[in-house]
């Protein structure tokens, strides 16, 4: 049974407000941790032999719709996770990672805008990641917690752009909650990730 984890921060955010916390945190997380869990259970019993396995069919059949929504559950546990662990901090950019965005798009300005525009671009998600298969960081986007996301490729700074994250505080201005967002950003955490992800080579 997987466990929610709780915010890794207590200080209160820029802008962010604790109502929209408490709603995207306590019940929408939440909501997909429960339902990660509930899929898991059902998948067990085709898994072990208490599920007749000849009804699975392409077209449609119990066991194709439970995996669909075992990624679109359990992804929408881990993006959580990865967004609301770089949150909390001052918002200086430091440490390797801050070097190698600053080495990479030749300054930590076009890295921000960069990522910025790929956050009114997106539907769902931005992720900047370590690709593993050719050891380099990449921003990603995803209008799903199932689609956009790259196999071999590891989340370290992950923006939720979905409504629910902002809209009560922000309403439609999404431009003003990412600006907030990277004001809040906890760039020690990002470095750990970064730090940890690297080490990863194909």
């Amino acid at each position: 049974m997987y466990e929610p984890k709780p915010l890794p921060f207590k200080k209160a955010l820029i802008g962010i407000s604790e109502k929209t916390l408490a709603i995207h945190h306590d019940k929408l997380y939440q909501g997909y941790v429960n339902k990660k869990n509930e899929i898991g259970d059902k998948l067990y019993e085709f898994s072990h032999g208490k599920k007749d396995l000849s009804l699975a069919n392409q077209s449609y059949s119990e066991l194709r719709a439970l995996k669909d929504g075992e990624t679109f559950a359990v992804n929408g546990v881990y993006l959580h996770e990865y967004y609301f662990n770089v949150l909390g901090g001052n918002g200086e950019p430091s440490g390797k990672l801050a070097e190698a965005l600053t080495e990479k798009y030749g300054s930590m300005v076009n890295f921000l805008s960069y990522f910025r525009a790929c956050g009114l671009a997106a539907r769902g998600w931005v992720v900047l990641a370590w690709d593993t298969h050719e050891a380099t960081l990449r921003v990603y986007t995803g209008d799903a917690h199932n689609q956009g996301g790259v196999w071999g490729a590891i989340p370290i700074i992950v923006l939720d752009v979905y409504e629910h994250a902002y809209f009560i505080d922000y309403g439609s201005d999404r431009a003003k909650y990412i600006n907030d967002y990277f004001a809040n950003l906890n760039w020690e955490a990002a470095n750990a990730v970064y730090e940890m992800a690297r080490q990863i080579k194909r």
